[in-house]
């Protein structure tokens, strides 16, 4: 198999992969299954083991692994296989469409291109098996859109003995994961802790309100609160000098039935983004705490459903500098950032793992209504991974 990371980004995004992200939808494109079964069949032909490992009903990770010399790095390299809805797109989302040096289509930046950047590398590896390179195990994982139901369960796969017999038995030495990066190294990421808030009250007519009780006026005072907590954050946590600020934002509000029904609920959905030093849980029971000292109704705070961890740059750095050292003589002078949103690293890097987040593209343009990647870039960032792999030792 001798196809560049052009060629393969191509069938990757004609291949619908999308997360449904909760809604109750149904169809060829979405979920990840057609994009998995592309990925077995990517391995088979390079003749590599691999395994296909189900995480969830119709979910799996897809691992490979190429082997290197004895005693050699191990190397894990990670991209996710999902993406984001195609709503309001207004390109051919599958297209693959090359204009002007630019790849069009969903997953294009976010994060197939990376993906196929990595599989380039890695077919490479195979095809040239060259001296002293490090071994390498490719994972592609599902759900990282929505309840990272993938890398919940990648590292078990090295730090549980009952998975043993997996390709990923052994804990790897370093960790680097496929995002929009520019090309930059980021070492260091926020995290993110996501959950509901509930008000109750009792329903009437709205004729005569005063014989309810108004969910959503009482909400308001919440918010209220909210706003004033996201307000001091900044003096509450410091900021971190590469991430910035801890934040709060109400992202979603639900309530009522009708216009002339008092609502007896009202729900939001709370994202609170961590920085590096904080913990998740802390956070959450930070805005309990501040609530519970100005609200004088019962209310609640329900567990979070998403507690996703931050990335911090204190023992990654030597492998960040060994990574640099390849992407200059390809790409020319990058950085090490740290960057606002999360990525699977956190969790890699909890699972006892140093880990890094680098690939071609820009976060600007992941989600978006034309998604697209510079395909230099796409192909530089085939290039790095390879010699990355191959000289890492």
């Amino acid at each position: 198999m001798s196809k560049d990371a052009l060629a393969i980004l191509k069938e990757l995004v004609a291949i619908p992969s999308v997360n449904p992200m909760g809604r109750d939808v149904s169809g060829p494109e979405f979920y990840e299954g057609r994009l998995s079964e592309y990925l077995v069949q990517f391995f088979d032909e390079l003749g590599v083991e691999c395994q296909r490992i189900e995480v969830a009903p119709g979910r799996s990770n897809v691992i490979a692994r190429v082997a290197g010399a004895d005693g050699a790095t191990n190397v894990l390299l990670d991209a996710h296989q999902d993406t984001v809805p195609i709503d309001g797109m207004t390109i051919d989302p599958f297209a693959a469409t090359v204009t002007d040096g630019r790849l069009y289509g969903r997953g294009a930046c976010d994060v197939k291109g990376g993906m196929a950047a990595m599989l380039a590398a890695f077919a490479r590896l195979v095809r040239e098996k060259p001296a002293g390179a490090a071994n390498v195990v490719m994972s592609c994982t599902c759900d990282e859109e929505a309840t990272s139901l993938g890398i919940n369960d990648l590292p078990r796969l090295w730090n549980d003995p009952s998975r043993a017999g997996t390709l990923l038995e052994t804990r790897p030495d370093i960790a680097v994961v496929a995002e929009p990066t520019d090309l930059d190294i980021v070492v260091a990421h926020r995290g993110a802790t996501r959950w509901e808030i509930r008000t109750t009250g009792r329903a009437c007519h709205s004729s005569v309100p005063s014989n309810g009780v108004n969910a959503i006026y009482r909400m308001a005072q919440i918010l209220a609160c909210l706003e004033e907590f996201a307000d001091k954050l900044g003096d509450l946590v410091p900021p971190h000098p590469l991430c910035g600020g801890a934040t709060l934002s109400v992202g979603r509000i639900e309530g009522g039935i009708s216009v002339n029904t008092v609502p007896d609920k009202c729900t939001i959905e709370i994202d609170r983004r961590v920085v590096p030093g904080e913990e998740g849980m802390e956070a959450f029971n930070q805005v309990e705490a501040f609530l519970r000292d100005r609200i004088d109704f019962d209310y609640e705070m329900i567990e979070p459903w998403l507690v996703a961890a931050t990335l911090n740059d204190d023992r990654n750095g030597e492998w960040a500098d060994r990574l640099m050292s390849h992407i200059t003589p390809v790409a020319g002078p990058h950085e090490k950032v740290g960057v606002a949103y999360g990525t699977h690293a956190s969790r890699i890097d909890d699972g006892g793992v140093p880990s890094v987040v680098f690939g071609p593209g820009s976060i600007e343009q992941a989600h978006t209504k034309d998604e697209w990647i510079s395909v230099e870039e796409l192909q530089q960032a085939a290039e790095i991974y390879f010699q990355f792999c191959a000289n890492v030792g």
